[in-house]
């Protein structure tokens, strides 16, 4: 359920680019970044605002690997996983983030850290690479990894 809040930002975000050509992708951007992801609640909404069928908009939504369907943590932290990264360790990095956060990706059970797989981050010379908080990190070990989360955990 979406409190009144989120739905007039979201109302709010649509109305201020729905005049634009191809407003849509746009427009899902401004609220993913405003409220964390895309409500399945607000689709309709959005829709109707932007003549466009809820189905359209659901397409939209689950096509790009972008966009969340769920809130996330107060931390993003994203591994890449494509092959020039696995040929240098990220499998071993994943298995030692999920057993860390106890978590097989997804948000920790204390809703800190939301844990994601990503698909080239574009450091494949410096792999395997690593995405916090929108922050790129390359050559991440075990080590590593556990002070960035520390450091994003505290605020530092």
């Amino acid at each position: 359920m979406l409190t009144e809040t989120t739905r007039q930002t979201i109302h709010d975000l649509v109305a201020a680019k729905k005049h634009l050509p191809g407003a849509l992708l746009p427009i899902l951007h401004d609220i993913q970044d405003a409220v964390g992801y895309i409500p399945s609640q607000a689709l309709n909404d959005i829709a109707l605002q932007l003549n466009l069928s809820r189905a359209e908009v659901h397409g939209v939504v689950t096509f790009y690997h972008f966009f969340r369907h769920e809130p996330v943590g107060q931390q993003v932290v994203q591994i890449c996983r494509a092959e020039a990264c696995q040929s240098m360790g990220a499998e071993k990095l994943w298995d030692h983030a999920c057993s860390r956060l106890q978590t097989q990706g997804g948000t920790t059970a204390d809703g800190a850290v939301t844990l994601e797989p990503v698909y080239c981050l574009g450091l494949c010379s410096s792999s395997p690479a690593m995405v916090v908080d929108d922050k790129l990190h390359a050559r991440v070990d075990a080590d590593k990894f556990d002070r960035l989360v520390a450091a994003a955990r505290s605020g530092a």
